[in-house]
């Protein structure tokens, strides 16, 4: 189950966007798949159970967030009333700000853009390799749910990623060779 880690790692960071958020969420998988291997089927995809075990303590934690009232840090507005300056107590994620005035890796940010449901396909298909069977068990959903959603979420990212791809220096040849035979023949 160790060889998956990071992996596991990739996927947790990218639905919470939080290194330790990501961290504990794959810590609490592995508790609970020690728990639970007696639930385990031998020979059957190990990666598969730790994502969707990671997916439901996912789904879990939100919930309970969710649901939680908004957490206020004494501290912090006490700070605020007695600065002068009020933008001192404004705190920002470092890769935010790092990457603030720099181009970041624009694909990245295409599929962080992407609604949860669509990225999840995505990085279960085009990043960690899962076949479209394995995708539904992971999420819970129909095998044609996976399909869909995976067709929409790649249009979704060609859409954003166009003009990118176009500053690099990449066509679209389907529609042109298409334009430049009817010119031909005129």
């Amino acid at each position: 189950m160790f060889p998956h880690i990071d992996a596991l790692k990739t996927f947790a960071f990218h639905l919470t966007y939080n290194d330790a958020d990501a961290n504990d969420l794959v810590q609490e998988t592995y508790m609970k798949a020690h728990r639970f291997i007696d639930k385990y089927i031998k020979g059957t995809n190990a990666k598969a159970w730790l994502f969707k075990i990671l997916k439901n303590a996912y789904i879990n934690e939100y919930r309970k967030k969710s649901k939680r009232p908004t957490r206020v840090d004494f501290e912090e507005i006490i700070s605020y009333h007695d600065s002068d300056d009020g933008s001192l107590t404004k705190f920002k994620d470092l890769r935010q700000e790092i990457f603030e005035n720099m181009m970041g890796d624009e694909v990245t940010i295409a599929i962080n853009a992407l609604p949860i449901d669509f990225r999840t396909v995505v990085l279960l298909c085009d990043i960690e390799g899962f076949t479209y069977e394995e995708i539904s068990k992971i999420i819970d959903v129909p095998i044609g749910t996976v399909r869909s959603r995976l067709f929409r979420a790649r249009n979704m990212l060609k859409e954003k990623l166009k003009e990118y791809a176009k500053q690099k220096g990449y066509t679209d040849k389907r529609g042109r060779d298409k334009k430049r035979v009817s010119t031909e023949e005129e």
